[in-house]
């Protein structure tokens, strides 16, 4: 089965430096049919305006990966970690038993992300922080594991959940494939352009939730950035 999200049924939030949409239940926006996919809480779409961020506050026992979509987040927290993500690249904060950081647009232009929280296989975990280039190029019709927790993913930042988020690029026409053992589900969102999968047509920023399936065809309808969760 497949469940499309298009992007105009998302959740919303406008304030004068962030426009937030929320897959699922976020803050004030609350919807009991949409509260996540196994242990992934939070998908978020977030437009942050040069200057804006979010000001120090904590967080525990959560797998926080932000995927930058254009320009750039600046990291910083109380364990002295710093640092800069740019378009294309990942962030990866395990929250563990505690940790409070500020996230900036500190650019001149919109920066764009996705702040994906997927729940945790074990709580009070110490707290890290870390990021990692991962070049379009390289993800050229290929689904690539970019934060993941399942045995063989090397390469992608680790978390601690059996789960991973993949991004591809695709050309038009260009297709991947990906396969699902027994009892697992995933989240697919396209980050840019169209594609087709399981008999549906996605555009920009749709999610779908996919669920009993062996698989799923993710053919390209016009140059497409797609990102997938593969969750327990």
């Amino acid at each position: 089965m497949i469940e499309h999200r298009p992007f105009d049924s998302l959740g919303r939030m406008d304030i004068d430096w962030l426009s937030a949409r929320y897959h699922f239940s976020f803050a004030h926006y609350h919807d009991p049919a949409r509260m996540g996919v196994g242990p992934l809480r939070v998908w978020n779409d977030d437009t942050i305006q040069p200057g804006g961020g979010f000001e120090p506050h904590g967080h525990r026992d959560m797998e926080i990966i932000t995927y930058v979509r254009s320009g750039a987040i600046s990291h910083r927290d109380h364990l002295g970690n710093e640092g800069r993500t740019e378009a294309g690249n990942v962030q990866v904060m395990s929250a563990g038993s505690g940790i409070r950081h500020a996230e900036f647009n500190l650019e001149d232009e919109v920066t764009r992300i996705y702040q994906i929280w997927i729940q945790p296989d074990r709580s009070g975990a110490a707290p890290r922080w870390d990021q990692r280039a991962f070049p379009k190029l390289e993800r050229a019709g290929v689904l690539v594991p970019l934060a993941s927790g399942r045995p063989g993913d090397d390469g992608a930042l680790p978390i601690h959940q059996d789960a991973a988020l993949l991004g591809a690029t695709l050309l038009p026409g260009q297709s991947v494939n990906h396969a699902l053992a027994p009892g697992r589900r995933a989240y697919l969102v396209v980050a840019e352009g169209a594609v087709e999968a399981g008999g549906l047509t996605l555009g920009p920023r749709d999610g779908a939730v996919v669920t009993d399936r062996p698989s799923l065809e993710i053919r390209a309808a016009s140059p497409a950035e797609i990102l997938l969760a593969d969750l327990p």
